[in-house]
Formats: C-alpha cells, sequence, structure tokens
C-alpha cells in the first residue's frame, strides 16, 4: 500500500533549503481574525497535506486521506462554528504526520515513524536538520500566531477562552466507540462540565467525559501551552468522524454543539485568569 521513497524521505532536500516552496500554502490559515466572540477557535489536525519537498512521505493518497493524515471533518466543523460565532480560527496547514502541531517536539509522536500500524517511509531515520526544518516552517509559524491571536484579546483587556477542535475514528482496535462527541478537560471546568450537561439535553446523545482520549495524561499541547499555561478558560472537543465527513454533517453537528456552547460563551464570569492546581 505505500511506495518506496529514498531512506530519510526527504534527501534530495539540502539541510539548508527552505521547507515549503514559495507557491505552496503556508503553515497556517487564519479565518475571521476581527471576529467578536470572546474566544479563539483553533484546528491542529485541519489538514492532509504534505510539501512537495518531502515527496507525501512515501505514503500512497488513499493512506494520507485517512485518519492517520488529518481529523476528517474537523476543519468543516470549525470554520462552521466560526462563522455561527463570528469568532476567529485557525487551522494548521499540513499534516500531523509530517509534523504534529499537538504534540511536544520531545514527544516521540511528534514526528511519528508509524501511526495506526501504517509504516511511515518519509519519517525514518531523520537527521536532526529533518526535524529542525519542520517545526520551522510549521510547528512554530502555527503556535506563534496562536500566540499573536491570544495576545490581541489582552491587548484589547479581554481574557479570551481557547475552543479546540478535534475528530476520532469511530472504531478503534476493534472496538466500536458509542460516543458521538467527547469531552476532553483537566482541573479547569469551567467550559467542559456545563458544556457536557448542556449536550446531554440531547436525548440519545452520547457525551464522552475524556472519552475517547484523555486531556489528563497525555496532555494535548495546544491547550497546555496556550490555555492552561496562562489560566485561560478552555476545553477540547472530539467529533466521531462518520458523524461529520461530509459537509452537511459538519454543518449540523456545529450546529448542534454551537447550541450547547453558546450559554457558556454568554457567561462573563468565566473570563478571568485562573490557574488550577
Amino acid at each position: 500500500m505505500t511506495r518506496t521513497t529514498s531512506q530519510s524521505g526527504n534527501a534530495a532536500v539540502p539541510p539548508s533549503a527552505p521547507l515549503l516552496s514559495a507557491d505552496e500554502p503556508p503553515a497556517f490559515e487564519t479565518v475571521n481574525l476581527e471576529g467578536a466572540a470572546p474566544f479563539l477557535l483553533i484546528c491542529d489536525h485541519a489538514s492532509r497535506r504534505v510539501p512537495k519537498a518531502l515527496d507525501s512521505l512515501g505514503l500512497d493518497a488513499a493512506l494520507l486521506r485517512r485518519h492517520i493524515g488529518w481529523d476528517i471533518g474537523a476543519a468543516d466543523v470549525a470554520r462552521s462554528l466560526s462563522a455561527h460565532f463570528d469568532a476567529p480560527l485557525i487551522l494548521a496547514g499540513y499534516s500531523r504526520l509530517v509534523i504534529d502541531c499537538n504534540r511536544a517536539l520531545t514527544d516521540t509522536s511528534s514526528i511519528p515513524e508509524s501511526s495506526d500500524g501504517v509504516e511511515v517511509p518519509g519519517n525514518r531515520k531523520l537527521e536532526p536538520t529533518d526535524g529542525k526544518r519542520r517545526q520551522d516552517a510549521l510547528f512554530h509559524p502555527y503556535h506563534a500566531a496562536i500566540d499573536e491571536i491570544l495576545a490581541g484579546f489582552r491587548a484589547r483587556e479581554r481574557v479570551p477562552a481557547l475552543v479546540s477542535i478535534h475528530s476520532f475514528t469511530p472504531v478503534f482496535d476493534g472496538f466500536e466507540r458509542p460516543w458521538q462527541i467527547g469531552i476532553l478537560w483537566d482541573r479547569d471546568s469551567r467550559v467542559a462540565v456545563p458544556l457536557m450537561a448542556h449536550l446531554r439535553k440531547n436525548p440519545g446523545l452520547d457525551v464522552g467525559d475524556n472519552e475517547p482520549y484523555s486531556a489528563r495524561e497525555p496532555k494535548g499541547y495546544s491547550v497546555t501551552t496556550h490555555a492552561v499555561a496562562h489560566g485561560y478558560p478552555h476545553v477540547a472537543v472530539e467529533f466521531r468522524q462518520d458523524l461529520i465527513d461530509t459537509h452537511h454533517g459538519a454543518a449540523t453537528w456545529a450546529e448542534r454543539f454551537a447550541v450547547a456552547l453558546a450559554p457558556i460563551m454568554r457567561d462573563g464570569s468565566i473570563f478571568r485568569v485562573e490557574h488550577f492546581r
């Protein structure tokens, strides 16, 4: 199911060469930066794009379209929420397989050699300069942009909230995941707990509390770095992919989620800096 590449997957790229060519999209995309909503939306795994210099990481296009390459449907949900709330949004521009923007650079899964049983030829036996090129081109610009947008809130004397949008596979390791949506949180319950309560008012909606993943161990890099560290209210949300893998499905679930999120974002008491131990 894979095609062969050179040993490192990018051996043709000189160590000093930029990863992205001039005709390729930038490391991230911003939407509605002047939005009036009191929170920022982020989407760490919005894209399955791979820089041309990395020759698709040695993977067939069909593999990159799978969940290993991106969070299917998450970008469409995030765009719908941005429009609904008039909220600023930032989306990572390249595949999590190139470098995962929601993992610390010291994490072994930052540039994975395999994902969900699929070997990634272009990530094998990388030199330190290969990793640094990806960090400088993709990881650091994305997170610097998040910092800049949040700094804009502070400049306007507003404490922002952060909402991180992801998606998950309906089946993992033979287990059919029953949740349609999962709410990920650790010590700060300001958004997560009332959000789950509002969502559970929907008959038949199975809401995961730190399911199918936990925000407690391991912790996601983006929320930890940009919200927890600063005491901002926050939440990470996981939508099941088979529900949002069409534009219509994504819009429908974004609307359902927005109904639950709206009263929380109208609660001015949550918009304060508070650190939870």
